[in-house]
């Protein structure tokens, strides 16, 4: 998925730039994905202001951000990474990944004076009510009215690493201020009409050997044996949905684990007898839930 990476002080409008990219490109008909600072820190379990006064909790919630970012980038739906994003190596991490995927991506930048920002960040909930409420209430799912205090704010804004568009991980770089309206036509061409920047070697996972493969093969081949057991033991006894396969796994309820080993050994052993290990690794799972469909037995 095209990803937009927002980047901006502590109160500078962020999650509403994200929720109008988010209107605009679902009217276009895209699928989007938001993926928030504010919704993640909550869900760690952690308060909004602790948690920003601790490098490795901060460094946890941005590997997680980083995590579902991978997890969903392709080249169709847009990502927005909606979080302060202020360490320029986090954002040359994000533009690694994207490349890697062969997508796109684009970075909006919200602009505002320091000053500016605390007064916004003051016309949140009180601070000592909004503090309170955030310990109280345990199932908080998104904190974005809770304030920053002081310490917090002048933190985060004495480490903003600005974007530059001169810099290949920041670019293209769309600038915006509180009473700007956002440039939605270019920000949707950069990410929908122009072609991808060629992966680096680097980035590029190597050819799976004929070893590799079948470590991946077998490790799959138990994944799904794992499935198909723990469905039967939850009380499902037709075809049963297992993983990176769209064929159901459609056998007798009394085969039990040791035919199930068995025949994942022998489709193994066809494998490598076969030399088929420079097939590829998407399509396996399916064709071992056929050759299980067609060999077990009442």
């Amino acid at each position: 998925m095209p990803l937009i990476v927002i980047c901006g002080l502590p109160a500078s409008g962020k999650s509403r730039r994200s929720r109008e990219l988010q209107d605009y490109f679902e009217s276009r008909g895209k699928l989007v994905y938001i993926l928030s600072e504010n919704r993640a820190v909550p869900k760690a379990g952690f308060r909004k202001n602790d948690h920003f006064i601790d490098s490795q909790k901060e460094k946890l919630i941005r590997s997680d951000l980083k995590s579902e970012v991978l997890r969903l980038l392709d080249k169709t739906s847009v990502i927005i990474l909606d979080a302060g994003n202020y360490i320029k190596g986090y954002r040359y991490e994000l533009f690694c990944a994207t490349k890697a995927a062969r997508s796109t991506q684009c970075c909006v930048f919200c602009g505002i004076q320091k000053e500016q920002a605390w007064g916004f960040n003051l016309q949140r909930n009180d601070e000592e009510t909004a503090e309170s409420e955030e310990l109280e209430n345990t199932s908080i799912q998104d904190n974005s009215n809770i304030p920053y205090i002081k310490d917090t704010f002048e933190g985060l804004c004495m480490r903003f690493e600005e974007p530059h568009s001169n810099c290949r991980w920041d670019s293209p770089l769309f600038v915006t201020f509180p009473e700007d309206k956002l440039d939605f036509d270019n920000i949707f061409a950069a990410l929908f009409e122009s072609k991808p920047l060629p992966p680096n070697q680097s980035t590029q996972n190597p050819p799976l050997s004929s070893t590799n493969y079948l470590f991946e093969l077998d490790r799959l081949t138990q994944e799904i044996v794992r499935d198909i057991l723990s469905a039967r033991k939850v009380g499902i006894l037709g075809p049963i949905t297992v993983n990176q396969s769209q064929t159901l796994v459609d056998i007798p309820t009394n085969v039990n684990v040791i035919q199930l080993n068995r025949l994942r050994r022998q489709f193994l052993n066809y494998t490598k007898l076969h030399q088929t290990t420079t097939g590829s690794l998407e399509k396996a799972p399916q064709v071992f839930v056929q050759f299980l469909n067609a060999n077990c037995k009442d």
